[in-house]
């Protein structure tokens, strides 16, 4: 891209701008759940938790006529429900069933292999050592696929060293989708060490725009000052983007909207980064930039590090 003209009071940025960003193929899969709900129920249509963890997103929807509530017993009778992206403990569309509510699973589909993986696992008689955070709703669902007792939460390499097994206990571990990669690989390893015999996929969990978002906020972090990551702050794979780009020795930041942006953050900035989480839909993006524009003269590089082309089917309820 060209330089731009110099504008007199605003000083030249350097803004490289990371690739893949934003929305990955479960967000846009969910999002689309919930529109073609709507359109073939009529509003409301109820969605148990945040359909994904960006208010913007949210927002949209509830103003097409989406009702957001946590727990099932929110909705009415007769009325439609969506589950989130992040996946349910089974309980849920169990419940949702004897109540004979129409009801679509709108869990990525990388997520409910992680579920199908855990069933796996307990089949095989192995207690499951779930790499996670614990009380995000994607570690709730997959807790919920097994029985209580059969499957421990590893957060940390700390909590590796007090996990009470013998070497040779039949173990297995799964991973949260959303997770640093460099972190999880580090727990990994850990947990091999202290459990030779330990069972695990052939890769970590880590959904393949996780993994592809942290690598470009890396190509990019060493050459900014500042970079900038769209995303909601309970949004894990946003909050992993800002601790890459902190990692890498630039300032990370988390934003929602455009208008979060401090100039002052700007003082002796010639290179920042600017990415978005994989629920952060590319108006936010671009109002990002204009903002930024608003006291700067912006440059724009954008850096591509992969291309995305995967698409998910949607549930058999609404296929066309």
């Amino acid at each position: 891209m060209n330089a731009p003209f110099q504008q007199p009071g605003k000083p030249a940025l350097r803004l490289l701008l990371a690739a893949p960003r934003g929305f990955c193929a479960g967000v846009d899969r969910a999002i689309e759940i919930v529109e073609r709900a709507l359109t073939r129920y009529g509003a409301p249509v109820y969605v148990r938790h945040e359909i994904v963890h960006n208010r913007f997103v949210v927002d949209g929807l509830r103003a097409k006529g989406a009702v957001f509530v946590e727990e099932l017993d929110e909705v009415p009778d007769g009325a439609p429900v969506v589950f989130s992206a992040h996946g349910v403990p089974k309980a849920v569309p169990a419940a949702a069933t004897e109540r004979g509510l129409d009801w679509l699973d709108a869990t990525c589909p990388l997520v409910s292999k992680v579920h199908r993986q855990a069933e796996r696992h307990i089949e095989a008689g192995r207690h499951i050592l779930f790499i996670g955070h614990k009380g995000h709703p994607e570690v709730i669902g997959t807790f919920g696929q097994v029985p209580e007792g059969t499957i421990t939460l590893v957060e940390t390499l700390d909590d590796v060293a007090t996990l009470d097994f013998p070497a040779d206990a039949p173990l297995s571990f799964l991973t949260q989708t959303t997770l640093s990669v460099d972190d999880t690989a580090e727990i990994v390893a850990a947990l091999r060490g202290r459990f030779p015999a330990i069972a695990g996929p052939k890769a970590e969990d880590i959904c393949y725009a996780t993994s592809n978002r942290q690598a470009a906020v890396k190509a990019i972090a060493e050459e900014c000052q500042l970079v900038l990551v769209i995303g909601a702050p309970n949004s894990s794979n946003s909050l992993r983007l800002v601790e890459v780009a902190q990692r890498c020795g630039a300032e990370g930041r988390l934003i929602q909207r455009g208008s979060e942006i401090d100039q002052a953050w700007f003082d002796g900035v010639t290179t920042m980064g600017l990415t978005a989480g994989a629920s952060a839909p590319e108006t936010l993006v671009q109002e990002v930039i204009d903002r930024i524009g608003e006291f700067r003269t912006v440059e724009v590089e954008q850096v591509v590090t992969a291309e995305e082309k995967i698409v998910f089917k949607l549930p058999r309820q609404l296929a066309d």
